[in-house]
């Protein structure tokens, strides 16, 4: 592992790591991490064989035992489980599933790998070394990069929510657009990414989608962005690169998000947020008479927000 991964290992070469595992759980013959700082008491009590840590707890972890020292131990245990996968679980074979239905103008790359009962509609392009799970729906003229890893259940390309009301009634509005997926994207189970109405909903490299996340049509997803489950993005919103949206947090429509822009769980965005940043819109949990109390409270801000301007103008005419 240290000749593929780097890092300095203070310890027993030779020792037998059998399994990874988390501190509070890791047996002797497991190889465990520490990132942050604030649970270095497990670190003093795990049973594991080794622990992952940065410099700065390269003493603490001597005391209790093995410890690989490197810069970033959250990435290095990242990069140890790909390692370990490789070497323990079966690789992915390219090809198409007998029972996937691939439209025959599709093009499928020789490399990538279409599980079972997935289908792949007509002039959809699926690039090289690209792998879909069990039962992921790729609609029509949708494109999806190389090495991209869409789990079960995904959509791409489902009609956009687009209607017009008439007299009541709500009018259909075709959605002629696609959706274009770079490279190195991977997207959770359950996950849709709804085709644009005339132009496509654009998926840039590098971002990653956890389970049940919702793209509107004509979103448009910076590179590198991440989004927890349950995160809605409504049509035409612009989320800039490098951004992160915490669960259940949701983006109202036509808005947009800078690069380097942080949302935290539960919070609906509003307004477009141009400067970088962590942004929270949560109302705090709380025991429900006083919550009720506070929701009450609220209702009135504007009210005293008016008292408070009439208050200030009276002063300053004295």
């Amino acid at each position: 592992m240290i000749a593929a991964l780097g890092g300095t290992l203070e310890g027993d070469a030779e020792q037998i790591i059998d399994a990874l595992a988390p501190l509070e759980s890791a047996g002797p013959q497991d190889l465990s991490f520490l990132s942050n700082p604030r649970y270095q008491q497990q670190l003093a009590a795990s049973q594991a064989a080794c622990v992952i840590v940065a410099p700065a707890q390269r003493e603490a972890a001597l005391a209790r035992g093995a410890c690989v020292v490197a810069d970033d131990p959250y990435v290095y245990f990242a990069r140890a489980t790909q390692l370990w996968k490789k070497h323990h679980c079966p690789a992915v074979s390219a090809g198409i599933h007998p029972s996937a239905v691939v439209d025959a103008t599709a093009v499928i790359d020789p490399s990538a790998s279409i599980g079972p009962l997935c289908v792949v509609e007509r002039g959809a392009h699926i690039g090289a070394g690209t792998v879909l799970k069990s039962r992921v729906t790729v609609g029509e003229n949708c494109r999806i990069g190389a090495r991209c890893l869409l789990h079960s259940g995904v959509v791409i390309g489902a009609d956009g929510f687009g209607f017009a009301q008439h007299q009541g009634a709500w009018v259909k509005i075709e959605q002629l657009g696609a959706v274009r997926i770079g490279d190195d994207v991977e997207i959770g189970a359950n996950t849709c990414v709804d085709r644009g109405a005339l132009q496509d909903t654009v998926i840039e490299d590098g971002v990653k989608l956890d389970n049940l996340v919702q793209i509107g049509h004509n979103v448009r997803v910076g590179r590198h962005s991440a989004m927890a489950g349950c995160v809605g993005v409504a049509g035409s919103a612009q989320i800039g690169a490098h951004c992160t949206l915490g669960g259940g947090a949701i983006v109202l429509g036509h808005l947009v998000m800078a690069d380097n822009v942080h949302i935290s769980a539960a919070t609906v965005v509003t307004r477009s947020l141009t400067r970088p940043g962590h942004y929270t819109g949560m109302f705090p949990i709380d025991d429900n008479a006083r919550w009720e109390k506070n929701a009450a409270t609220l209702k009135q801000l504007h009210s005293l927000r008016e008292r408070i301007k009439a208050l200030e103008q009276s002063l300053k005419a004295v």
